[in-house]
Formats: structure tokens, sequence, C-alpha cells
């Protein structure tokens, strides 16, 4: 079996992985001990981010003809890709996240919607929350005029209520003082 055979499945493998992807984002891993290495796969894992090292030939071949292209230029050394399809931050968020722990873990650049972004791209990128947290944040912002509503519609009722009881006692005293006066 050739070379070049052996090699077509891995090359075929990106290029399906990237066909579709949100985010692609390239790192240099060199450094990193086993053990930073499956913290970060784990978390990457966990938020549906496919992260995986290659040759750099394989993803020179696969990345031909794709937005991806432009990576080309970063593909020495020892480097690794976080894929994915969902989530068009999450692999830009994590990866930050552990290169701020690992200073061994280099972002260097990547795909985002299929436009470039070299690593200070990537790095603007991962300060964006995620899907989650923006959907947290705009449900939040939806409810507060409604809690507000509320909370005021209940100060209001109960002081309603106070005025309501101190009419009542005000004129408590007047029905007394007109009662005996009766007798």
């Amino acid at each position: 079996m050739a070379k070049v055979e052996l090699k077509q499945p891995i090359v075929e493998e990106i290029s399906n992985s990237i066909k579709d992807a949100q985010a692609v984002v390239l790192v240099n891993y060199s450094g990193l001990t086993v053990e930073q290495d499956t913290i970060l796969r784990k978390e990457l894992r966990e938020s549906g981010v496919n992260y995986k090292v290659y040759k750099n030939t394989m993803m020179r071949r696969a990345f031909e003809g794709t937005a991806c292209e432009e990576l080309d230029k970063h593909l020495h050394g020892t480097n690794a890709l976080a894929i994915s399809d969902t989530d068009a931050t999450a692999p830009a968020r994590i990866l930050a996240k552990y290169a701020k722990q690992y200073p061994a873990l280099e972002l260097v650049a990547g795909i985002v919607e299929g436009s470039y972004n070299d690593q200070a791209g990537i790095q603007a990128l991962s300060q964006i929350p995620s899907r989650e947290e923006l959907l947290g944040k705009l449900l939040g912002s939806m409810q507060a005029p409604i809690t507000n509503l509320a909370r005021v519609l209940n100060q209001i009722a109960e002081a309603g209520g106070a005025d309501a009881a101190a009419e009542a006692k005000a004129s408590a005293p007047e029905a007394e003082a007109e009662a005996p006066a009766a007798e």
C-alpha cells in the first residue's frame, strides 16, 4: 500500500471535520504535560469541541481550497486543531483560558464562521461569552422589567393595605366618640 493511500483517510477526516465547522482554531501545544493536555481535552470534549493533533502536511492537504487555507502559513512545529460545529467561540474561549494557566499552550490562528483570525483575533473572540451565557443575560434583561413591575405592584398593594388599616384606625376613635354621645 502506498504512503498516499495511507494518508488519504486522515486528510478526508480533517476535510470532513472542517467542512461545516463554525470555528477551527490552530494551537501549538508543545511543552504541555500529559496531565495538562488531558485536562484541556476533557473540557473541550464536554463543550462539544473536537481537539486533535494532526501532521502539518495532512492539515495542509485538507485545507486546500477551503477557508482554512489561510492557516497554511502557520503550519510549522507541533500543532493541533480545535474544531466546533455548533459554537463559534467555544474553542477560542476554552483554549485561551488554558493558555493563561499553561503558558506552553499557544493560540496560533483560526477560522471562525469562514473568516481568518490571527492570534489577536482569536484572543478577542475568547472574550465573547458562550451562547448559553448570552441567552441567560437576554432572559434576565427581559425578566427585569416584569420583576420590577411585580415589585412595584406588591408595594402599592401593601401600601394600600396599610392606608386602609390606618383609615380604619382613624375612623374607629371617631365612631367610639360618637357612640357614647348617643347614650
